[in-house]
């Protein structure tokens, strides 16, 4: 017998439109029940036992892990599925040549087959939420429809979930419609769908977060990238980072970043001693996304729009960044990593030895040095395993954090891994160079990447997988932000990853970076000046604190080669 789908949303929704959308979702899919998020701790604590009775979680030690979960994704959704990730504007052309385009009408029909019935059984968890601080201009609205109790407790963690984000809404006001249903979590009937004219994401078949939490890079890049360049603001996959310096003043900075190459090591990094010393501070504002809009000052001021961190725990740990590693001490929710005999979790480089045994991410038993089938070692936590905190956890999080007005951007970082070419900093000479510096942003593979070793990847602005629409428009609309601003915040590219002949770090990186950060400050304040190259502006020797760090002979020179030869031939590369 089919439920009264109206009698369980009536009390709860009073913007009309809304109802409507939820009833027809509700009588496509066919839900048992549905429950409309209120965001209270009574919900959480609810929904929590429910995931416990379904096996969907699993409570971890509390005396150790107080308030903290496990969840395994199914083995064959454990990451993004980009190749199944699809703008689906009216015009191909507007999808661009980076993106995957679907005809919408086809987009929906695929998905409506595929969803049809396949929530009976099942509770649509409906989840209105706030990307940004609730109260804020800058901030949007989207409700989340979900059979995923995993879903819903993670976007609690992710973003400002119930009753306030409802009364924002009001009866009348504009949303992104944001449908995800896990189906039969088969691979060749899994899509995630982007529909900008409609304001709308639908996603099917998946219930890695990545797919499945759609006020994330979904909502906050692709849709939100979007709406900027039609609204005139931008949405970037930047970190968002406040220095304060000895003097009490703060400072604030965006910056991206591809894959592996410290982005969140960077949000919340942990001054080294001689700048402790001086009095600095590191304040995290956010670990991924940026919003910026031109502020009243003719700059760029910033909202981070999640209120949690989704981040890849493998590799994390107290040498990595000692303030993520404290922030997931509790209240936090573990995906993909091993599970340990005494109910704690396990990945590859934690501070703690591997334990004797334990179950790995696909929950099959594991000890080390066990080998599978093909001979290589098996890993206990998947490479992507990850943790779900909010950012109130993090020790150095920003009293901004909720500042609906947002933070003023001194200045936007770009970089990349090079073993070669790119100088440790260098200052871009207008804020178009900066532009072009970003969009000719590039990584090389390292032996823990898929592709050739050294082989280089571009991602420009970080956004490649993220733009909602096409990327020379992408980069045409940062060009006429420049026009618009007044005070645009300076450029900077910086590679923390050159090495010598023998393929060792030149620079140790980690919280030494705020030795670069430190100077970068001081040329916003115009307070040094910097050595003109043909590639950008560097930083005089003397300008930089290195006191306490031994970098040995010709180091700092090699840091800053700018060798004509290769960059005759980066050129080229980029021409392609």
């Amino acid at each position: 017998m089919t439920p009264n789908y109206v009698s369980l949303i009536e009390p709860f929704i009073s913007h009309s439109s809304l109802k409507d959308w939820i009833l027809e979702v509700a009588n496509l899919a066919q839900p048992d029940s549905i429950c409309v998020l209120n965001g209270s701790e009574s919900e959480k604590t609810r929904l929590e036992a429910e995931a416990l009775a379904s096996g969907e979680l699993v409570k971890l030690n509390p005396a150790v892990l107080p308030g903290c979960f496990y969840h395994r994704s199914s083995s064959n959704d454990v990451a993004r599925t980009e190749n199944l990730t699809y703008i689906c504007a009216q015009n191909q052309k507007d999808a661009g040549p980076t993106n995957n385009w679907m005809d919408p009408s086809e987009a929906y029909a695929k998905a409506v087959k595929i969803l049809a019935g396949s929530m009976r059984g099942r509770t649509l968890y409906v989840i209105p939420f706030s990307m940004g601080p609730v109260h804020s201009a800058f901030s949007k609205i989207g409700v989340e429809l979900t059979d995923s109790v995993y879903v819903a407790l993670n976007m609690r963690i992710m973003t400002r979930v119930g009753q306030a984000a409802l009364d924002r809404l009001g009866s009348d006001g504009v949303y992104t419609k944001c449908l995800h249903g896990k189906a039969d979590l088969d691979i060749n009937r899994r899509l995630v769908l982007h529909f900008p004219q409609d304001n709308a994401i639908w996603s099917v078949g998946s219930g890695y977060g990545g797919n499945a939490l759609l006020g994330k890079k979904c909502l906050a890049l692709r849709i939100a990238s979007a709406l900027g360049r039609k609204e005139g603001w931008m949405a970037e996959h930047m970190l968002i980072l406040g220095v304060e310096k000895p003097d009490g003043t703060k400072f604030y900075i965006a910056a991206a970043f591809p894959s592996a190459c410290g982005k969140t090591n960077l949000a919340m990094l942990t001054p080294p001693e001689t700048l402790r010393k001086k009095g600095y501070k590191i304040w995290t504002v956010g670990d991924d996304i940026a919003w910026l809009h031109i502020n009243e000052q003719g700059g760029l001021s910033a909202i981070n729009p999640e209120a949690g961190c989704f981040g890849v725990v493998s590799g994390t740990n107290s040498k990595s960044n000692i303030n993520a590693m404290r922030m997931i001490g509790k209240n936090t929710i573990f995906t993909n990593v091993a599970l340990k005999k005494d109910g704690t979790v396990w990945w590859e480089g934690h501070d703690d030895p591997a334990p004797d045994s334990a179950l790995d991410w696909k929950a099959e038993p594991w000890t080390p040095g066990l080998k599978g089938v093909d001979g290589k070692l098996v890993k206990a936590a998947h490479p992507n395993s990850r943790f779900t905190a909010s950012i109130r956890q993090c020790p150095c999080v920003s009293s901004e954090v909720d500042n609906e007005f947002g933070v003023p951007i001194s200045a936007i970082l770009f970089g990349g891994r090079r073993a070669g070419v790119a100088p440790l900093v260098m200052e871009s000479f207008s804020w178009n160079h900066g532009v072009y510096l970003g969009a000719t942003m590039a990584s090389e593979r390292t032996a823990a990447q898929t592709g050739n070793v050294g082989e280089v990847r571009r991602d420009p602005m970080a956004m490649l997988p993220f733009c909602g629409y096409n990327m020379g428009e992408y980069f045409e609309h940062w060009i006429n932000m420049g026009r618009k601003m007044q005070r645009p915040p300076r450029i900077y590219h910086v590679n923390w990853f050159r090495t010598d002949e023998k393929n060792n770090l030149l620079w140790p990186g980690f919280g030494e970076n705020l030795r670069i950060l430190e100077w970068i400050l001081q040329r916003c304040e115009g307070r040094v000046n910097a050595i003109e190259s043909p590639v950008g502006g560097l930083p005089k020797v003397k300008d930089v604190d290195l006191s306490g760090l031994n970098l040995g002979p010709g180091v700092w020179d090699q840091l800053f080669v700018v060798n004509k030869k290769e960059w005759l031939e980066e050129q080229r590369a980029q021409e392609e």
